[in-house]
């Protein structure tokens, strides 16, 4: 299925796209809308399979953009937060035609498209009509039909990360999109009456997926937020009645530190559920946000090689279990062990996937795909990087980043096992831990802490507390008391370099 095909489903007079403080967009308003959007495209000799950089502020023309530029050329959106140099990175990698800006958006991206020969095109909101309504600056081109991107077209281009390495360009197509979308639809049996409100960035693979693309195959409506305010979430709880929303665990626990202050909006708040993705959830944070939402939590996992989503926990009434990313939800799950072979229920070793949501390999990058793709059972594996075990259930639990295991002298400590721990310590609302470099053992463990308000702890008391339940090499040798603990531009918590961030390296 292409997504000019997804965005036929849902019904002409049902929500598609909506805001808050706006009127919402129908589906027979979103096609048209992203139909003369194509024809603009078309004017800028932009088709299937050529890209186009989008750089815009989260809300509904960003969800609304996307669909566009994925309906009939290639979506390439960049954190709108880049500077000069990573934008002229990302911009040059993609070899990007286009450029899709806001109006008025300060960004050095503009200068920096020039450079590369990339054309740039403003997009004008249109404030009066129902959310996700713009028009594009494209004057002076002629008119000309547009042509829908067929499902195998690439339809959207992300990085990696880059944290160990160079960020390596992951293209997925319409098909690779739409069948995670219809995967994540079934898992959470979304339907037309179904609103989520969506506070993840839409320039990463989890808001455009889980929240717009997931929501949007199930004839539901999405709304869509200028990006995550823990002061504002709980007046858009209120104005929208969301019944789902999804996001990553800082955003989980910032909400639940400010549920207290807005007792009367949770009471009248009735989600069905909440979804959280993207990285570990503390069973204790699961906990905690199910008996003050009064609604199951559903923890998934997911990464952009599988177009987000692999597996996730079911809705009641199946089990679900904290500390657990659930069952196999799309893709086919697996473990495997360094020789490349298959492993049986209850035996630790590598997360691999395989599946039509899966991308077919990294661009341009022989040795990359070499390493992270392997043949094994009959049919070619993506190897996730995640250590893990998966139990006779099927359920899957996952003990680590490969890459982020602390090498402590030759033992390995698993750092989500020590963040356990430290999470049962009434006074720790975050805990982190990582690796320090350390002059003889390689690496030690560190930990970095933030405490809940009001309540208080040493450093010393939190490496007591781990000692009593933790083996001596495990217990971090350094607890850092934080404010806030630095996190990436998608509000993840990330391991990998955080010693040096915090000036222990």
């Amino acid at each position: 299925m292409s997504i000019s095909e997804l965005l036929e489903l849902g019904a002409d007079l049902a929500p598609a796209i909506g805001a808050p403080d706006r009127d919402d967009l129908n589906y027979a308003g979103l096609r048209a809308h992203i139909r003369a959007i194509g024809h603009q495209l078309a004017a800028l000799g932009v088709g299937a399979n050529e890209r186009i950089a989008i750089i815009l502020p989260n809300g509904p023309e960003m969800a609304t953009c996307f669909l566009a530029v994925a309906a009939h050329a290639c979506a390439a959106p960049l954190n709108p937060a880049y500077r000069e140099e990573e934008l002229d990175f990302y911009i040059s990698d993609l070899r990007a035609r286009v450029l899709i800006v806001a109006k008025d958006m300060p960004t050095p991206a503009r200068a920096v498209a020039e450079r590369h020969g990339c054309r740039v095109v403003e997009l004008i909101p249109s404030p009066a009509a129902p959310a996700g309504m713009f028009t594009l600056d494209v004057t002076g081109a002629a008119r000309a039909p547009a042509q829908p991107a067929s499902a195998d077209a690439e339809a959207l281009v992300l990085h990696t990360s880059g944290t160990t390495s160079r960020p390596k360009i992951v293209p997925l197509t319409g098909a690779n999109l739409t069948a995670s979308a219809a995967h994540i639809a079934e898992t959470l049996a979304l339907t037309p009456g179904d609103r989520c409100l969506n506070i993840m960035p839409l320039f990463h693979i989890h808001g455009l997926v889980a929240a717009v693309l997931a929501s949007l195959r199930a004839g539901a409506s999405v709304h869509c937020t200028p990006g995550f305010d823990a002061l504002k979430v709980f007046r858009w709880f209120d104005e929208v009645k969301p019944t789902w929303y999804t996001a990553v665990p800082t955003m989980h626990q910032a909400i639940l530190a400010r549920a207290g202050r807005n007792p009367d909006v949770v009471e009248r708040l009735k989600l069905r559920f909440i979804r959280s993705s993207s990285s570990s959830l503390p069973p204790q944070v699961m906990t905690e946000l199910e008996a003050t939402f009064k609604c199951p939590v559903i923890e998934a996992y997911g990464m952009t090689e599988a177009s987000h989503q692999m597996a996730s926990n079911p809705l009641p009434p199946r089990p679900r279990y904290p500390g657990s990313v659930g069952i196999a939800a799309g893709p086919e799950v697996a473990i495997m062990d360094s020789e490349g072979r298959l492993q049986p229920a209850g035996t630790e070793g590598e997360i691999v996937i395989r599946g039509p949501n899966v991308t077919a390999g990294y661009e341009n990058n022989p040795k990359a795909n070499a390493e992270a793709f392997v043949h094994a059972s009959g049919g070619r594996w993506f190897r996730t990087g995640d250590q893990g075990v998966m139990d006779s259930q099927g359920y899957l639990r996952i003990t680590g980043r490969i890459k982020e295991i602390i090498n402590r002298g030759g033992e390995k400590v698993a750092p989500r096992e020590v963040d356990e721990v430290l999470m049962d310590h009434p006074a720790v609302a975050q805990a982190v831990t990582f690796a320090i470099p350390h002059p003889k053992l390689g690496e030690e463990v560190g930990a970095a802490v933030v405490l809940r308000e009001g309540m208080e702890a040493t450093d010393q008391e939190l490496r007591n507390f781990a000692a009593q339940r933790l083996a001596d090499f495990k217990v971090p040798r350094r607890v850092l008391l934080l404010d806030e603990i630095p996190k990436g531009a998608t509000g993840k918590l990330q391991r990998i370099g955080l010693a040096e961030k915090l000036g222990l390296a």
